[in-house]
């Protein structure tokens, strides 16, 4: 693609597993300084991934980051932030990396065991918060989740932020959670006027061990294969509504009802309300 003369390269990882089959492919501009919003969103929709990132260098291993889905701008997106860092660091070596984000300042640092490389990113603070009864409803119509036996009592519905707003929502079986054929329009118009840009749909499996899938129609998306920015925000609501420990490491398992299965590893520290989401991942290509 050629914009404005300019020649972008576009490297594509996939993040959350190191399995080209597996976890969520982004794409990844290292250099973005020549691109405006415009480019941007067109570069993403060109590329066809949920997310693409694009990097403006702002210092030693610091850089302005803007997260484009194929249909618009999201705040912040966890899984490109996760290739990002890794493409990165196969660059420049591993270590502390600082991304200015539209919501705030995430720092990631990327560790190397045994030749593979790791990414763990820290959120901006997040906050949980109630949704209406209406909005509720008519998400649950959407979902056709709405029969009294698709939902897990002990996990209520919220609105969680940890850099992007998503509506959690417990599914009270495995089978509940696979099955998902959602009204498309009637969704992301929802989603639109609440400004969510995800549904996390989770089921608990253990005590730390979630299955967890998430619509994404806002972004021109049916589903999310792996979304680090909603492991983030369900790690906040996990911890602020008691469900798990101040302190925790969960294990959200998602894609494998797309075939393309991911690890996302959510860790809570007590004394830090910020969530830190670690993800391996691999450069497709």
């Amino acid at each position: 693609m050629t914009i404005n003369g300019a020649h972008p390269e576009v490297l594509r990882y996939t993040a959350f597993s190191t399995d080209l089959t597996g976890g969520n492919p982004a794409g990844v501009v290292l250099d973005a300084s020549g691109l405006d919003e415009a480019a941007m969103l067109a570069v993403a929709a060109e590329v066809g991934y949920s997310e693409s990132a694009f990097l403006t260098p702002e210092g030693e291993r610091a850089y302005a980051v803007r997260y484009f889905s194929p249909k618009a701008e999201v705040p912040f997106c966890g899984h490109a932030t996760v290739a990002s860092a890794l493409a990165l660091a196969e660059r420049i070596g591993p270590g502390e990396l600082v991304f200015t984000t539209t919501v705030g300042p995430v720092p990631v640092e990327v560790t190397e065991e045994d030749g593979a490389l790791r990414a763990t990113l820290t959120s901006v603070e997040p906050h949980v918060g109630e949704v209406g009864d209406d909005d509720l409803a008519e998400a649950l119509a959407a979902l056709d989740w709405a029969g009294p036996d698709d939902l897990d009592p002990a996990f209520p519905p919220r609105v969680a932020f940890a850099g992007a707003r998503h509506l959690v929502v417990a599914a009270s079986t495995r089978a509940r959670l696979a099955d998902l054929a959602y009204d498309f329009d009637r969704l992301e118009a929802l989603m639109h006027r609440l400004d969510l840009t995800t549904v996390q749909l989770v089921w608990r499996e253990s005590a730390t061990v979630f299955h967890v899938r998430d619509p994404f129609p806002v972004g021109g998306v049916v589903e999310d294969p792996a979304t680090g920015a909603a492991a983030a925000a369900f790690g906040a609501y996990a911890r602020e509504l008691g469900l798990v420990p101040e302190e925790a490491v969960l294990t959200l398992r998602q894609g494998e009802d797309l075939g393309r299965p991911g690890v996302l590893t959510v860790t809570l520290v007590a004394g830090d309300r910020r969530v830190r989401v670690s993800g391996a991942g691999t450069r497709i290509g």
